[in-house]
């Protein structure tokens, strides 16, 4: 086993709340998590994310697996399983688990190494906490071999409820990527003209965001009369509508957002249906603070929507996000990503970040939305890139 500098410290100081960790470990029967998402490794590291493979798994006959291993109450026996690369990453900003394995090239090898791990600390044979959805067939099946009597408990849960509530370092970056993403977002709408294609400027929407310092995720477009967000050698015409929604990653934290373009001026019929959409979003977020429930959001802003003259072809949807774009809260079911809203009745948290998102397919004007995130707070919410969500002029 090839070990870095660093197996021997006294004592781990975590970056993350270890007695939290703890309670949800033992609520959940789990005596041992070995975590295998990007996203979870990433928070239990810290924020570290190893940069060679961003942006591709895969190498060889297999593909990069990154663990973190964390015991119930012993955070001195947490260990990060790594690529041999990452021996250097180490070396200039050490890890903070007191074991660094960073010894592979695949699944194999990597599960092998925490196989190891798991027998010097003793849980070879205990409840070990994993990531289904993560965690690749031959690794899986390589860990169930070689760790006679240990039994696999999903652990998934526990690790969304760890990330539910952000730090303020957390909050800082969500901010920074919806202030981001929206400045991206209004300097296309305007240097976007008549002509202008779908794939020119979902281009251009990319250099904006990767100028500023995003990584470009996507971005989903309309224009004009159409519903269809993908990309393609539509041109944008006078008077018509653009609808313009992009993810962008900043360190690694998301921002989602929504914003409309328009053509020239907006005609009567574009502002009211805009502002039929503000509305909706207005009584959603009147109803969001600390304590409450996720419900009464969702209640208010589908009674509102129930009022709207456009509420036959318009649809509200809320989520929870943070490293990923769909995480706790969970507030409403398969609507449209398949999960349980199984926090929509639990008072909603100081520190969760939501998506607000109302969405008109009008027939004729064609696909109207915003898209809002919101920190929630004591005392309400603070709305991150809270700018150009009125109609937006392109050309100028």
């Amino acid at each position: 086993m090839n070990d870095n500098a660093g197996q021997t410290r006294q004592a781990a100081v975590t970056p993350f709340d270890t007695a939290k960790l703890d309670r949800l470990m033992e609520e959940a029967g789990i005596d041992v998590i070995v975590a295998t998402s990007k996203h979870n490794t990433q928070y239990l590291m810290g924020g570290y994310k190893f940069i060679f493979f961003a942006a591709m798994d895969a190498i060889g006959h297999s593909r990069y697996l990154p663990m973190v291993i964390y015991e119930k109450g012993a955070p001195d026996h947490s260990a990060y399983v790594g690529n041999r690369m990452e021996g250097a990453e180490h070396q200039n900003n050490p890890f903070w688990t007191p074991a660094v394995h960073t010894a592979t090239w695949g699944t194999q090898d990597a599960a092998g190494l925490a196989v190891e791990h798991l027998k010097k600390i003793g849980k070879a044979g205990g409840r070990i906490g994993i990531e289904p959805a993560f965690l690749p067939s031959d690794a899986r099946d390589l860990l169930a071999s070689r760790l006679d009597g240990a039994r696999f408990v999903d652990a998934t849960h526990v690790l969304e409820r760890l990330r539910a509530v952000k730090t303020p370092g957390e909050l800082a970056k969500l901010r920074r990527a919806s202030e981001l993403i929206t400045d991206s977002m209004l300097a296309t709408i305007a240097a976007a003209r008549a002509g202008s294609t779908k794939m020119e400027i979902i281009e251009q929407l990319r250099r904006e965001e990767t100028n500023r310092g995003l990584h470009f995720e996507y971005c989903l477009l309309t224009l004009g009369s159409s519903h269809n967000r993908a990309g393609s050698p539509q041109a944008w015409v006078e008077g018509e509508t653009l609808s313009i929604d992009s993810g962008g990653n900043y360190h690694g934290y998301i921002g989602d957002l929504c914003r409309m373009g328009v053509l020239g001026e907006p005609d009567a019929e574009l502002e009211d249906l805009l502002a039929e959409v503000e509305c909706i979003q207005q009584a959603a977020f009147a109803k969001v603070r600390a304590g409450a429930a996720g419900r009464e959001m969702i209640v208010a802003a589908e009674a509102e929507l129930k009022a709207s003259p456009s509420a036959a072809f318009t649809d509200f949807f809320c989520h929870g996000m943070g490293l990923i774009a769909h995480e706790a809260p969970f507030l409403m079911t398969n609507h449209p990503v398949t999960y349980d809203g199984i926090d929509a009745d639990k008072p909603l948290e100081a520190g969760n970040v939501i998506s607000v998102e109302t969405t008109m397919l009008h027939p004729k004007r064609g696909f109207i939305k915003l898209e809002d995130t919101l920190a929630i707070t004591d005392g309400g919410y603070e709305m991150f890139g809270d700018r150009g969500r009125g109609w937006n002029r392109g050309g100028a």
